[in-house]
């Protein structure tokens, strides 16, 4: 057996479609107990028990106790962009899912990838944003200039300064398995959802396990007017 990271043991724990579904709805960002995510993938109380005990001794998930409560979330921001990256790979590789429904639209247009905005308008706000030369994008790598800095005071009142952590930077490309091109993770891409959302532009669709974001005609207007379609 040769040294190094096990992917296999990842696999292997994503690999189950009953836990592939209960991560998929911890993607919303949203910590969920033991028989809401037994409902999300189709199971028993008592099966979904032994899933979520494998998935947390992977590292994937982990557990929060409030009162009688045990309420599970994905571990870090990371294994959401690995899922995602996932979707997209199945996506190129043809193996979806026939059952579509009428969220289906929604849910490629705008999408909660953990704590930031994925989707059509995702991608788009991250081509705007490297287009206006906000942001430089060399592969995977993003740095916010100057002038985004600025750009993201004024117009958002995000301070970028404030936004640094330890384990998690403050730009990165996370690949979007409907458009198949990246959009912006890391913590300003959290930041800018939060801020969303606070505006009222944009608010979470409320049905268990959706990540529709769900945008209002004037947060439509508002975003367009930041990130619209601009010429090169």
């Amino acid at each position: 057996m040769k040294a190094g990271p096990d992917i296999a043991m990842i696999a292997a724990l994503v690999g189950d479609p009953a836990r592939a579904n209960m991560l998929t709805a911890l993607m919303t960002g949203r910590a969920l107990t033991a028989s809401e995510l037994a409902h999300q993938a189709g199971i028993t109380p008592q099966t979904a028990s032994s899933h979520l005990s494998k998935l947390e001794a992977g590292g994937l998930i982990e557990q929060e106790k409030q009162g009688r409560h045990r309420y599970y979330r994905l571990s870090d921001p990371d294994v959401a962009g690995v899922l995602e990256g996932l979707a997209g790979l199945a996506a190129r590789a043809g193996h979806m899912r026939l059952r579509t429904g009428p969220k289906d639209p929604a849910l490629r247009r705008a999408r909660i990838c953990y704590d930031h905005l994925a989707g059509d308008l995702g991608v788009q706000m991250l081509d705007s944003l490297r287009k206006q030369r906000l942001l430089r994008q060399s592969k995977q790598a993003i740095e916010l200039t100057a002038e985004g800095e600025r750009f993201m005071a004024k117009a958002l009142q995000i301070d970028a300064g404030a936004l640094a952590h330890p384990r998690r930077p403050l730009c990165k490309a996370c690949l979007d398995w409907s458009e198949r091109r990246h959009h912006l993770a890391g913590t300003l891409g959290a930041a800018i959802m939060a801020r969303f959302t606070e505006l009222n532009w944009a608010a979470r669709d409320a049905a268990p396990g959706s990540r529709v974001v769900n945008f209002t005609r004037s947060g439509e207007k508002r975003f367009a007017a930041l990130f619209g379609e601009k010429p090169d």
